[in-house]
């Protein structure tokens, strides 16, 4: 099925990468609590993937010793990364079998149509006792904003039109990477809560990391008027602050030596 507009995406994120540096303390955040299962384990990595990082990712795996090669499906992104860095789409990667000791998707795979083969791709490009690590936004994620706007569309237009993107059940995900063949999935979550004292702050942010709506079926005719305002004024708390809710689904799959 295809549910995303890859070429949204693409424009989307070429248009981030001039603002993305505004949102990078959050996605370096994510990041770091991805890359906190390194910590654990024994034995080095010397040739990583990362995979739409958006200038945050490599810069960690660098300080961690690690020999980083970038991808984005957007050259602009891509050049934030430094390093060597191509430009790619995750679901027709460029790598032969067999290519990095690691590979990173830090909140990068949600916007793919054909996720189990995006996988599959990956796990190729894996050699053997290689790892992924990935994270991506699952079920429950940005709910407020979602059930926000509904209600707000509802209220203005008496109907409603997908405004957020769909994001899988956390029991979905250790199944998507057992599909696509890595050992010893393992999935759990982290939660983060970020609250908002100007409410339009939480639009600009989607919209500086690339993020805004690439759903096929969004509609493509003006939002209507006083939605956003309608939408946001409702999602304040009892402190007066918008509060959004990220739980990221953190990914962990081998390569078996046999595979």
């Amino acid at each position: 099925m295809l549910v995303f507009d890859r070429r949204a995406v693409r424009l989307h994120r070429d248009r981030a990468a001039a603002t993305v540096g505004s949102v990078a303390d959050l996605l370096r955040d994510g990041a770091e609590r991805l890359l906190e299962r390194l910590d654990d384990m024994t034995g080095g990595f010397g040739l990583a993937l990362d995979v739409g990082g958006r200038g945050v990712v490599a810069p960690l795996l660098r300080a961690r010793g690690i020999a980083v090669v970038s991808s984005d499906l957007s050259v602009a992104m891509a050049r934030l990364n430094g390093g060597l860095a191509v430009a790619a789409d995750e679901e027709w990667l460029p790598f032969g079998p067999g290519s990095f000791d690691l590979v990173v998707a830090s909140l990068s795979l949600h916007w793919i149509n054909d996720l189990p083969g995006a996988l599959i791709q990956l796990r190729r490009a894996l050699r053997p006792d290689g790892l992924l690590l990935a994270s991506m936004p699952a079920l429950g994620s940005l709910a407020e904003l979602r059930a926000a706007l509904t209600e707000a569309e509802l209220a203005l237009a008496g109907g409603v039109s997908p405004r957020v993107s769909p994001f899988p059940d956390v029991s979905d995900c250790a199944g998507l990477l057992q599909r696509a063949g890595f050992a010893a999935p393992v999935v759990d979550v982290e939660e983060i809560v970020v609250r908002y004292a100007d409410p339009l702050r939480l639009l600009h942010d989607l919209r500086a990391a690339g993020e805004t709506n690439a759903v096929r079926a969004r509609a493509r005719a003006m939002a209507p008027a006083g939605l956003f305002p309608a939408a946001l004024a409702g999602m304040r708390g009892e402190d007066g602050r918008v509060p959004v809710t990220l739980r990221l689904a953190m990914m962990t799959g081998w390569v078996a030596r046999s595979g």
